[in-house]
Parts: structure tokens; C-alpha cells; sequence
């Protein structure tokens, strides 16, 4: 393969990686920090349902943010599952399945660790096994959408 189709191909494999990742790395800054989202999604929701109290508005307000960190890692495992299968010279195989977990694990550790020195946010253990939890569900999805596509 010559130098300039490479090249395109490894920009096409790993740009959507790199860019969902800065996009992850935006969502924890203090724009989206709880007191920020709660003040776009709390509205909405009080509109829709009237009768719950402050309460259940926080706790599904907590839930629809960790349901966000379960997607946005979920969507990056996908991506990079992609790039890792593009850059690959033999078949598509576990080994690269628990690399892209493993990766997925380190990235969400330091995402945490960006939230502790940003002060309207806190880092949390727990946020990093829900990132980790939906990278392995990308990364499994990955994984199973190739074997059943090389099984037809």
C-alpha cells in the first residue's frame, strides 16, 4: 500500500477516536458539570412530570448523567475498536478486544483525574466503572458485530 494511502487510512482509522475522546474531555469541564445540566434538564422535566418532587428530579437528573457516561465511553469503544481492527494486518481477534478495554480503563481514570483539579466537578471510582463497564459493552458489540459478520 503506498505511504499516502496509509497515511489517509491511519487519519481516517484514529481522527473520530481522538475527536470523540476531546469531546469526552469537554463534558468534564465545568459547562457540564451537575449544577450546569441540572439547569437545562431539571425544567424539562418537571414539565413532563409535575407531580414528583425536587428529589426524584435529582435522582433521574443523576441517573440520565451516569446513562451519559455508559454512551460516551460506549460510543468511544466502538471507535476505537474500529481503528484498532483498520490498523490490524491479521484478523480480527480477542487480544484487541481486551487492549481497547484496557485503554478505554486508562482513559476514564484520567478523565476522572481532569475532574479533580476542576472545581465545580469531583472524580469518582465509581464513574470510572461505569465508563469502563460501557467500553467493554462497545468493545463486546464490536467484537460480536465482526463474528457474526464473518460467519455469513
Amino acid at each position: 500500500m503506498p505511504e499516502a494511502s496509509r497515511r489517509r487510512r491511519y487519519i481516517k482509522d484514529w481522527l473520530p477516536v481522538i475527536l470523540w475522546a476531546a469531546l469526552i474531555f469537554l463534558f468534564s469541564t465545568d459547562l457540564f458539570s451537575g449544577a450546569n445540566t441540572a439547569g437545562v434538564i431539571a425544567p424539562w422535566l418537571r414539565w413532563i412530570f409535575p407531580v414528583w418532587s425536587a428529589d426524584d428530579i435529582d435522582r433521574v437528573h443523576l441517573g440520565i448523567r451516569k446513562l451519559g457516561h455508559l454512551s460516551e465511553y460506549f460510543i468511544l469503544a466502538l471507535l476505537l475498536m474500529r481503528a484498532l481492527h483498520g490498523q490490524a494486518k491479521k484478523p480480527f481477534d480477542a487480544k484487541r478486544v481486551f487492549l481497547g478495554i484496557a485503554l478505554i480503563a486508562l482513559y476514564a481514570s484520567s478523565d476522572e483525574l481532569h475532574q479533580a483539579f476542576v472545581p465545580s466537578r469531583t472524580a469518582s471510582v465509581f464513574d470510572v466503572l461505569i465508563d469502563t463497564c460501557g467500553g467493554l459493552f462497545g468493545a463486546l458489540s464490536f467484537y460480536w458485530l465482526k463474528l457474526r459478520k464473518s460467519a455469513d
